[in-house]
């Protein structure tokens, strides 16, 4: 990391034979990392949608309803990169970007500008919520 915090150096390595979960001498790969190529992609605004409320049942808690909204129920990601292939997205076509959820087209995306919004995250928190309480 540099002085400010960022990452400036990653070291690993490569195993192609492990490709997949898991490789021909019998190892277990307990999971993958993906990326991107930044010069074989595209840059694109990414929103991340949540629910809305902060608990399952707002009008059940008291108080105003406003009191219960969730402040990052919209986060929106700009500057992100998707492969170029994905340039030739499809509306109402649904995509599985990798360890975040599935996503679609945005009706104002351009060619030049791809919006894609979160429709469905990998995993719903509500139940370790409700553990929890």
């Amino acid at each position: 990391r540099d002085s400010e915090g960022r990452v400036t150096t990653i070291r690993c390595l490569y195993d192609p034979e492990s490709r997949g979960g898991s490789s021909p001498d019998g190892r277990r790969v307990r999971s993958t990392i993906h990326w991107v190529s930044a010069p074989h992609s595209i840059p694109a605004r990414v929103r991340l949608y949540d629910r809305l409320f902060l608990c399952e049942n707002p009008t059940a808690q008291g108080g105003k309803l406003t009191d219960h909204l969730n402040p990052d129920s919209l986060v929106t990601l700009d500057g992100c990169r998707i492969e170029a292939h994905m340039a030739d997205c499809v509306s109402e076509q649904v995509y599985q970007f990798e360890r975040t959820g599935y996503f679609i087209l945005d009706a104002d995306s351009t060619p030049g500008n791809p919006i894609f919004n979160r429709t469905l995250p990998l995993r719903d928190s509500w139940e370790k919520i409700r553990r929890r309480q």
